[in-house]
């Protein structure tokens, strides 16, 4: 018997989600045919996409990463952002973020618990299985990305440092701030966040602060870590071109890489994003001072089929205390 988890009630806009969760589309390319991964839930005896609710602690790409492990055995990294939808389940209305994820060959397989069936199709079939239709919506973006060639990218990932102490609370000199103790827990939150895009180069300030940043993310996962001096204030200060160089280089690695830097660098940074996006996309790019918050992430979608060119933007903020 059927025990469907969402309500057939009408959903007003300005509520506050009770519940958040987060999942996945898998894609892939068959014989020049996109495909799409859903899965069957017992319980509901529904067709959906992977996804669950979040855990205590836990952010959403992390959430997102997570749940797909678990219920089919995929180790995926997050590619673009997908529209959340809404629904209403019995706590009360439910948010939840998916992401695109090419995961090419990699066996799938049905967790037994929740999940007891999985199948691999085509989009057309999916709008026929899906058993909630707020679900066709991140299909439907899925789809005309697909289509406009945008679906296929890899990440880069602007980070400012996290909290460092005050400047007036420093005498020593200005490349040896370290971090605060908010910033170091900051810190241990971007190692986990930064998982979910397993960036595997780093270009970084030489300051303390930068450094401590990235230091527990590149320890676990043993990423190879490049100082750029003209990542540091007082170097972009003097030459801030060089900076504008540096983001023209790292728009041709074709592979997920991170980069950290201070606050008044951000300005040219975003300013040579924007010469490899649509102006529509540009205005979704920060634009007020400080631009970013101590320890955020502007994450940058580039395409694998154009060379530098930007297709998706997202931003995650650390906590605050």
């Amino acid at each position: 018997m059927r025990t469907t988890e969402h309500l057939e009630e009408i959903i007003d806009v300005d509520s506050v989600a009770a519940v958040y969760a987060a999942g996945a589309l898998c894609w892939r390319v068959k014989k020049k045919k996109l495909e799409v991964l859903l899965i069957h839930r017992q319980r509901y005896d529904d067709w959906s996409w992977p996804k669950g609710k979040l855990g205590k602690g836990e952010t959403l790409p992390e959430c997102a990463v997570r749940e797909v492990l678990e219920e089919v055995g995929l180790p995926i990294t997050l590619g673009i952002p997908l529209p959340p939808i809404r629904y209403v389940v019995k706590p009360g209305l439910k948010q939840v973020h998916y992401w695109a994820s090419s995961v090419d060959d990699m066996p799938a397989i049905a967790d037994g618990k929740e999940v007891d069936a999985i199948a691999w199709c085509s989009p057309n079939k999916a709008r026929g299985l899906l058993s909630n239709p707020s679900d066709v919506e991140p299909l439907e973006a899925l789809v005309t990305a697909y289509e406009a060639g945008t679906l296929d990218t890899w990440p880069l990932l602007i980070v400012r440092h996290a909290k460092a102490k005050p400047r007036s609370a420093w005498t020593r000199a200005e490349g040896e701030r370290p971090l605060a103790a908010t910033g170091k827990r900051q810190a241990l939150y971007l190692q986990r966040l930064m998982m979910s895009w397993h960036p595997g180069r780093i270009f970084t300030s030489g300051w303390m602060r930068c450094i401590s940043t990235i230091s527990p993310y590149a320890q676990l996962t043993k990423a190879k870590v490049k100082v750029v001096p003209w990542l540091t204030e007082a170097d972009h200060n003097r030459h801030p071109a060089k900076v504008e160089a540096v983001v023209e280089k790292l728009l041709t690695r074709n592979s997920a890489t991170a980069v950290c830097t201070h606050r008044p660098v951000l300005p040219t940074i975003l300013a040579a994003l924007a010469n490899h996006m649509t102006p529509e996309l540009a205005r979704s790019l920060p634009t007020l001072d400080p631009f970013l918050t101590p320890g955020e992430v502007l994450l940058v979608h580039v395409s694998h089929a154009e060379q530098g060119r930007i297709v998706a933007l997202e931003q995650h903020k650390p906590f605050d205390d």
